[in-house]
């Protein structure tokens, strides 16, 4: 056993990064029991990593980053429908291609109106994804393109509520989620797209590994069977096994009691999971937050000149540029000048650094609103500046600030979500993931409602307890 244990723990583990909010049949968390991942992509990265002599391990990232993601070193691998594109070889290696698939054009069945050529497109509202070839083919062809950060079952619900006139996409996805009592694909060629492993560029021995991996499941027919299990190889759309037991899951709805009662019960665990990485990230967060911000808020309102002007360039600079910019730029424009965070410490900093300057104004409404006659008293009395920051104008300003702090703690916290871009799977992504598996986006949208919730409530309520018990000596003073 203790043999056994150390060949497992030698065992060099192969990362490969995905998007599981792409959905079926890439990679996807299993309608029937959504704790495990499935997709032919988490076949072929297991076989990869068979025939390599690797454990393969799945890093969750947002598809349209994987191959930054990459490149900062996050994985090893990129396997998730990552297109064969010039401009994608000027950051990373691909391998050999893997599976072609050719693009769909899908149109609302009877629509007379409807697009179905190229040319059509011209003008027309075409819906795809973002960052693919699809979407390109869409813009050249002169359409009006709308790109969808959801599951591709988002982008046929448009269509089929006529807020679209089309939906271009890759022929995987046409077979998943085109398939339609109201929708048809619309005859002709409309471009191919090749699907290849992304490696990063200082790793050409791992290209090849890669390369002669993928020879090996060709030459034996691995790559076949494995697409046509999936229902996607020549003959695509045919009956198989896996195709055949998504559309059962998903097909037609349960009820929405059989739910309550069966399915959301079994999602609860992957719910908690990413409630506690949310509540983690932001209460450390919001302590960040509010030390940085009483630092700038004093340093504001009592300090020299230079220190002025610091905490007012500080607090006009996050408070004005987006959170979302001020993320992308810790996580992944840090490690330029020689400093790589981590997921976790890197969403934490740049919330803390965003929120720090909403609590600095917090404060500093909060130490304003103390007259000035006491602090002249203060001064009379013979109290420090510290003395009477601690014990006049402390307590008041806190008062004044708990309701906006409060507000800020529970916008922060469904800000969190934006760490996702940086691999962390936290509530609102595992909620996507979910829906888009599961296609189920109302009901499992009000499982995490309700998490954010509860969540939420108990911090609301102690502030309320907080703000009433410094605000206890005002009562007194008017009974």
């Amino acid at each position: 056993m203790l043999l056994l244990t150390v060949v497992l723990a030698a065992t060099p583990v192969l990362k490969w990064g995905a998007d599981a909010q792409g959905g079926a049949p890439y990679v996807f968390q299993d309608p029937m029991d959504p704790n495990h991942l499935i997709g032919f992509e988490v076949e072929l990265a297991g076989e990869l990593a068979k025939r390599m002599g690797m454990e393969p391990h799945p890093v969750h990232g947002a598809w349209d980053k994987l191959l930054e993601l990459l490149a900062r070193g996050d994985f090893d691998v990129a396997i998730n429908g990552i297109e064969v594109a010039e401009e994608k070889k000027r950051v990373a290696l691909l391998s050999r291609p893997y599976f072609t698939a050719p693009e769909r054009l899908t149109v609302r069945k009877g629509d007379q109106n409807a697009p179905r050529s190229l040319a059509e497109l011209k003008g027309r509202t075409v819906g795809t994804l973002p960052g693919s070839l699809a979407e390109r083919i869409a813009t050249n062809a002169g359409a009006e393109v709308k790109t969808y950060e959801g599951g591709q079952d988002e982008i046929y619900d448009d269509l089929k509520l006529k807020r679209t006139d089309a939906v271009l996409l890759d022929g995987p996805v046409s077979i998943y989620y085109g398939f339609d009592e109201a929708l048809e694909d619309a005859p002709g060629d409309y471009g191919k797209v090749d699907y290849a492993v992304g490696v990063r560029l200082d790793e050409p021995e791992l290209l090849l590994k890669v390369n002669a991996a993928l020879d090996s499941m060709e030459a034996d027919g691995t790559l076949a069977k494995l697409y046509a299990r999936w229902g996607i190889g020549e003959g695509n759309g045919a009956p198989s096994v896996e195709l055949e037991k998504w559309r059962a899951a998903v097909g037609k709805p349960l009820p929405f009691l059989e739910r309550v009662t069966t399915r959301y019960p079994a999602v609860l665990p992957l719910f908690a999971k990413g409630a506690a990485l949310t509540l983690a990230v932001s209460l450390l967060a919001m302590v960040l937050a509010i030390m940085l911000g009483l630092t700038l808020a004093t340093g504001r309102r009592y300090g020299p000149a230079p220190v002025k002007a610091f905490c007012v360039a500080y607090i006009e600079l996050f408070r004005g540029t987006p959170l979302l910019v001020q993320l992308t730029l810790v996580y992944f424009g840090l490690p330029e000048l020689g400093l790589k965070l981590s997921p976790f410490v890197a969403g934490v900093v740049a919330l803390a650094l965003n929120y720090a300057a909403a609590e600095a104004e917090n404060y500093r409404a909060g130490l304003e609103s103390v007259p000035a006659g006491q602090l002249e008293a203060s001064s009379v009395l013979g109290l420090t500046r510290w003395q009477t920051l601690r014990f006049v104008v402390g307590p008041q300003a806190v008062r004044v600030s708990i309701p906006p702090m409060t507000n800020d703690f529970i916008a922060l916290l469904k800000d969190s979500s934006l760490v996702s871009i940086v691999t962390l799977t936290e509530l609102t992504k595992t909620y996507t993931n979910l829906a888009s598996s599961m296609r189920d986006h109302l009901g499992l949208g009000l499982v995490v409602a309700a998490c954010y919730l509860i969540i939420g409530l108990p911090f609301a309520l102690l502030a309320r307890r907080v703000e009433a018990y410094f605000g206890r000596h005002l009562k007194k003073a008017t009974t």
